[in-house]
């Protein structure tokens, strides 16, 4: 029983105002003996009766003298309340706060010595108080204001006890956490992974904010032994010792600085923690894969280890695991790090660079033979900064049916605070390279430059007669806009695109790795794109230098430019030979018509029919066969939960793999039972091989489950109508329900959910039905379905699951009945959630008749979700 529910407020029920409306009237006597008011409700309690119990209640409030007073007298002359578990009292103590807050009277004066002698009262039966007594007394008694010492007293007497969260919770109703020890209350709780109700205790405290980082962060230093503390608390008998190691207390840190918003100086530890599992990063990237140049790895290194001899000193441990002297040499000659621990070799080789000191030499720099070479003189790089770049190139960027490559750079971040803002936007035509200085252009202080880009982005892209090339460039748009207020629509904007991630995916090279494949030294990404087709990889080694500096060096400006042509390079290509690439029909199609500049899409292709795999889409002329949603059958992977309740949601039958589960699994259901693979990254490449031509689809993994699911639905052209929206349980994937009576519910739910005190069923505000009258075939549940009323369960031995019903929806007056999955005992009901998803789905619907096909499944227009 919640007595915060305000449907328990007998003044919003009509049954209990009197005719001059004074939901509180009179039909007592004044005066009336407490214990005998008490004796006197608790039949209805017994009974059940809670309407009226708490009409009777509210008028023996306004009998009482001193209703303050008449309740401790209640406390002190009975027993009942003292244990754990419900009461009568605890209820009553509820119930007189929420009168005292609707019928205002006048109470003692703070600081009178009435009131006083009522707090000391009070704080002796809250010594002896269960949790359910504590909040109505302290808000009744204003506790809160009360003399501190036996507060304090009784909050030390709970943590001695053992009753950490107990004593937390109450000193935080209490405000009393000036006057407590920071450390002494939250450890415990931090050991039993509770710091939520840490959280809750320095809300709106600033000081306790940074000594919760400064304690959390403490724990985080090199060698701390977090058992040591666990001893000062020996009550403590479940400390969680796996979410509280380094890595998981480092990320509770970072949480809590960013909702702070406090200086991550306060956590120097995590910080070093961080800097440290960067340096390794960057070595790797330096050592290992060479996909870093000098210059860019000294100028980060040199930021993240700074003074800090301990992160210098394994800097040194990381370089001198290389077995390559000349370059441990050349990282400590450019960093100038301490020498004594140097290997000889490394010191032999040093010397020697000192001598040579001012050559330009830089060891095993890859020479440009090896990688993709930009056929682009430098006089056609154009780097533009101000509004008299922008106006003399507009017309060359704005070409109606040219194609273009975008790509964005952005300074790496290691360190607290996020990804920092794009840096720059390269915009590649045939011939040309435009580099937009997005800081620059976007600056306050640039005059008319911020709104003249503004609409030059907004005006390229969404001019559908522009195909825009891009390599992932949904998650490049969204960075821009989270970096620019100017530019946060730039995504929704996009029409007329061709995400080459996605063909990509789609691709298949013969004796050449496979995207996301082989070891790590070999390239990745765009790079392997690259070098699948035009036959070398991107040289990536400025990848992570300092975008935000300016000027930009040669190399930053030659690489920005190449990392954009080269989606121009690759297009044309695929135009030219997509049979090579294995490219399905209907993607080369799209490439050919982007190429020509005829096509005038509305959406980005990858939403239209780039998801194809090489094998799933018939030759170009053999239109695809409709398939009704409720017999199209799919297996999922784990990841793609969101996709598989999408489509559950429009009928279609759907099984996932448990998480872990061999994607191997996928395609033995696939052949059992008939059904279509969708999967995401590496497993398609093995999967599609494994089962007929068609009948495996790589997802992508950058839509939203609503976006993938109509993609999905129009690639293997589903027919959807409205007759099949949550004809199907989005939890299970079951399709049979059961009609439950609005009276059978509310038995059920009161007999599972409500042990605690009596029920109410009054009246509450309707909710509109969410898409019209409601009210599918389907068999209703009898006695003889149910194997026990409490808790409820079906005779197949499915529970059902009635705790998230509201109380709310109980009382519904327009609401006659409720529906239950057989399989999962999920609970729904009719409300607005059927209208929503008609309404998100309403361009892949086929428009049919309101009434339902006989004997199918209840819609889920509510769910106790």
């Amino acid at each position: 029983m919640d007595p915060g529910d305000p449907a328990c407020d007998p003044a919003s029920d009509p049954a209990t105002r009197d005719p001059t409306g004074d939901p509180t009237a009179q039909s007592v006597p004044t005066g009336q003996d407490p214990l005998l008011f008490l004796q006197s409700l608790q039949t209805l309690w017994s009974t059940r009766e809670l309407r009226q119990l708490r009409e009777e209640a509210w008028r023996g409030f306004a009998a009482l003298d001193d209703p303050l007073t008449s309740l401790l007298d209640m406390l002190d002359g009975s027993q009942g309340w003292r244990g754990r578990g419900s009461s009568l009292e605890a209820w009553v103590a509820c119930e007189l706060k929420r009168w005292l807050q609707t019928r205002p009277r006048p109470r003692p004066a703070q600081g009178s010595p009435g009131l006083k002698q009522l707090q000391a009262r009070a704080v002796r039966v809250l010594a002896e108080s269960p949790p359910s007594l504590v909040e109505p007394l302290v808000s009744i008694f204003q506790l809160q204001d009360a003399d501190r010492s036996p507060l304090l007293a009784h909050i030390h007497r709970l943590h001695q006890e053992g009753r950490f969260k107990e004593a937390v919770v109450l000193g935080t109703k209490l405000q009393l956490q000036p006057d407590l020890d920071f450390e002494t209350m939250s450890a415990p709780l931090l050991l039993q992974d509770k710091v939520h109700l840490v959280e809750r205790y320095v809300d709106s405290l600033p000081d306790l904010q940074q000594r919760l980082l400064a304690l959390l962060d403490s724990w985080c230093q090199p060698g701390f032994d977090v058992t040591v503390v666990a001893r000062r608390y020996p009550q403590v008998t479940s400390v969680r010792l796996e979410r509280l190691s380094p890595r998981e207390l480092s990320r509770q840190v970072l949480r809590l600085l960013e909702r702070y918003g406090l200086d991550p100086a306060l956590c120097p530890n995590v910080v070093t923690q961080q800097h440290l599992a960067a340096l390794r990063y960057l070595c790797h990237k330096r050592l290992v894969e060479r996909s870093l140049s000098q210059e860019s790895w000294a100028e980060h290194v040199q930021g993240l280890v700074g003074q800090n001899q301990w992160l210098q000193e394994q800097l040194l441990q990381l370089l001198t695991a290389h077995n390559d002297a000349a370059v441990v040499a050349r990282c400590v000659l450019d960093l100038s790090l301490p020498t004594e621990q140097l290997p000889a070799t490394v010191a032999t080789e040093l010397s020697r660079l000192r001598l040579q000191e001012g050559t330009t030499e830089v060891p095993f720099e890859d020479r440009e033979d090896d990688h993709y070479q930009l056929p682009v003189a430098r006089e056609d790089i154009h780097f533009l900064a101000s509004w008299e770049d922008l106006a003399r190139h507009q017309e060359e960027l704005l070409q109606p049916g040219q194609v273009v490559g975008v790509d964005l750079e952005w300074r790496p971040s290691f360190c607290v605070g996020g990804r920092p803002r794009a840096s720059l936007m390269q915009v590649a035509v045939e011939g040309r390279v435009f580099l937009l200085d997005l800081p620059e252009l976007l600056s306050p202080a640039g005059g008319p430059a911020p709104r003249a880009f503004s609409r030059l982005v907004s005006r390229l892209l969404s001019d559908p007669s522009v195909t825009k090339l891009g390599y992932g460039m949904a998650g490049d748009l969204r960075s821009l806009g989270a970096s620019y207020p100017a530019l946060a629509h730039a995504e929704k904007q996009l029409r007329g695109s061709l995400d080459l991630l996605q063909v990509h995916k789609q691709m298949r090279v013969v004796d050449m790795p496979a995207p996301g494949v082989d070891g790590a030294r070999g390239p990745r990404g765009l790079s392997l794109l690259v070098q699948q087709v035009l036959g070398k990889p991107l040289d990536k080694t400025q990848q992570l230098s300092n975008w935000d500096r300016r000027p930009l060096g040669e190399g930053q400006l030659v690489y920005a430019a190449a990392d954009a042509y080269c989606l121009l390079e690759v297009y044309w290509a695929l135009c030219r030979e997509p049979a090579r690439f294995h490219l399905s029909g209907d993607l080369a199609r799209s490439l050919r018509l982007g190429r020509s500049g005829r096509s005038r899409m509305q959406e980005p292709p990858r939403l239209q029919k780039a998801l194809a795999s090489p094998r799933q889409v018939p030759a170009e002329g053999v239109a695809t066969p409709e398939v009704r949603a409720r017999a199209f059958r799919v297996v999922c992977d784990s990841m793609l939960q969101g996709l598989a309740r999408s489509l559950r949601c429009l009928g279609v039958d759907v099984l996932v793999l448990g998480a872990g589960e061999d994607h191997r699994r996928a395609a033995e259901v696939a052949r059992q039972e008939g059904r279509v693979i969708l999967t995401s990254g590496l497993p398609y490449q093995k999967l599609r091989a494994q089962v007929a031509a068609g009948r495996c689809l790589s997802v992508d993994c950058s839509l939203r489950a609503r976006q993938q699911a109509k993609a999905v639905l129009r690639h293997f052209n589903v027919r959807v109508t409205p007759a099949d929206i949550f004809s199907r349980c989005q939890a299970c994937n079951c399709d049979q329900y059961l009609k439950v009576s609005k009276d059978m519910m509310k038995q059920l739910v009161w007999l599972g959910s409500h042990p605690e005190g009596p029920s109410s069923t009054g009246s509450a505000p309707e909710e509109a039905p969410g898409c019209g009258t409601y009210d599918p075939p389907c068999r209703w549940l009898e006695e003889a379905d149910l194997r026990s009323r409490a808790p409820a369960t079906l005779g197949n031995g499915t529970r059902l699951q009635l705790a998230g019903v509201p109380a709310g929806v109980l009382r519904r007056r327009a609401l006659r009945h409720f529906y239950c999955c057989t399989g999962c005992g999920k609970v729904f009901w009719e409300g607005s959630h059927l209208g929503r998803v008609t309404a998100h789905f309403q361009e892949v619907l086929e428009s049919a008749p309101s009434s339902r096909e006989p004997g199918q499944a209840p819609g889920q227009a509510g769910s106790s979700d």
